[in-house]
């Protein structure tokens, strides 16, 4: 954890400028991609004479009983990504600057580890939790934490934290983000859309700072987490969009919020304030708002669950059937329709924020405003449908 900044200051200073490796990145994409399809299939059968599969309950959206441990094939495509990076000729260039990429492998080990067991016999809320800090602390002491933070009140700055605020922090991130992942996949293909649309807007951030700073490789580990994770979630989805044929289960939800949290730290939480260009606020404040977009989504509708359950009396984690997911089905969508809302919504949020660190701010306002309305019309459209067919109904009674 501590040897991480001198690593990276060693990277810029050694140069390491190759160009931003866009082809090799689409191959480790297309790699996770076309690896998570295959492993899935299998993983779909060991599941079934395993017994991990989920039974429909009254909070279910699906009524028919379905496999889960889909994040075993997940994993499978990451890891085959990341090897290909390997043995890439540029990408493999960035693996000898940082240990990011046997920090990713080892903690995903141990989420998915997790999940597998929880997919399969059940675990209580607290040997989870458990299991979550462990995965996380793997991040951290394999080097993978935030460094710094700028913080533009009260002239402070850049304040650098110390090895044990530096692992608190990312501890605390990398938790979170797990379980806003986790909270949110109740409905088929929403949360490896979700995985797939946030790994993209940070791919497409990481790409930015890249290109700003002449392809130093040390600067590849954001952009190579997000990337095979983008191929593992769009290899997934196929299999799992609805109606699904497996679920990805905790394995995979739990991944999903791992690497999240992986690569937009490594994206925000270690590079030069210095690095991203001119020194106005909302530039300087642009990753954080990035990180904060990518999960906004699934962390509101994780707080708001908290609150609603806190206030009738019961356990945070006991589930129930108010999630974003399940208002927008009352509001009279199908599931595909709801999955690709929440898609939209997300999009908005997360490639807006990625937008606004690539071109002004004046283009990327207007473009942030109009999705964001066409993102309500699209949601409200069954309301309005209604609206508008009691209105004719009206009028043809007082005609």
């Amino acid at each position: 954890m501590t040897g991480a900044a001198p690593v990276l200051l060693a990277a810029a200073a050694d140069g390491g400028g190759t160009g931003v490796p866009l082809r090799e990145l689409l191959l480790v994409g297309l790699t996770a991609a076309a690896m998570t399809y295959l492993l899935t299939s299998a993983v779909r059968v060991f599941a079934i004479r395993a017994g991990a599969v989920a039974v429909p309950r009254v909070r279910d959206v699906h009524v028919i009983p379905t496999p889960r441990l889909g994040g075993l094939g997940m994993f499978g495509g990451v890891v085959a990504g990341i090897a290909l990076a390997a043995n890439l000729p540029a990408l493999n260039r960035g693996f000898a600057y940082t240990t990011d990429m046997t920090a990713v492998i080892a903690a995903g080990t141990v989420i998915v580890l997790v999940g597998v067991v929880d997919d399969r016999w059940g675990l209580d809320a607290l040997t989870k939790f458990v299991g979550q800090l462990t995965a996380a602390g793997v991040l951290v002491l394999l080097g993978i934490s935030w460094l710094q933070l700028y913080i533009p009140f009260a002239d402070i700055g850049t304040l650098v934290l110390d090895p044990l605020q530096a692992g608190l922090l990312t501890v605390a991130i990398t938790v979170a983000t797990i379980n806003a992942i986790n909270f949110v996949d109740g409905l088929d293909g929403l949360a490896a859309g979700l995985g797939l649309i946030a790994a993209a807007a940070i791919c497409m951030f990481s790409l930015g700072l890249l290109r700003d700073q002449g392809g130093d490789v040390s600067y590849y580990p954001p952009a190579l987490i997000s990337v095979a994770l983008a191929g593992a979630c769009l290899g997934f989805l196929p299999h799992n969009f609805s109606p699904a044929r497996i679920f990805m289960g905790d394995s995979g939800a739990m991944l999903i919020g791992l690497l999240l949290a992986a690569a937009s730290t490594s994206a925000s939480g270690r590079i030069a304030v210095n690095a991203y260009g001119p020194a106005d606020i909302f530039t300087l404040l642009s990753p954080l708002i990035l990180v904060a977009a990518v999960v906004f989504i699934p962390m509101l509708d994780m707080l708001l669950a908290v609150i609603r359950r806190t206030r009738a009396g019961v356990g945070f984690y006991t589930p129930d059937k108010m999630h974003l997911h399940h208002r927008l089905l009352e509001l009279g969508h199908s599931q595909r329709r709801v999955a690709l809302i929440i898609y939209l919504w997300v999009g908005v949020l997360a490639f807006s924020a990625a937008a606004s660190t690539l071109f002004p701010l004046s283009v990327v306002a207007p473009a942030f405003g109009a999705g964001l309305v066409v993102a309500m019309l699209v949601t409200m459209a069954p309301r309005l449908h209604r609206r508008l067919a009691e209105l004719r109904t009206s009028t043809k009674a007082y005609r």
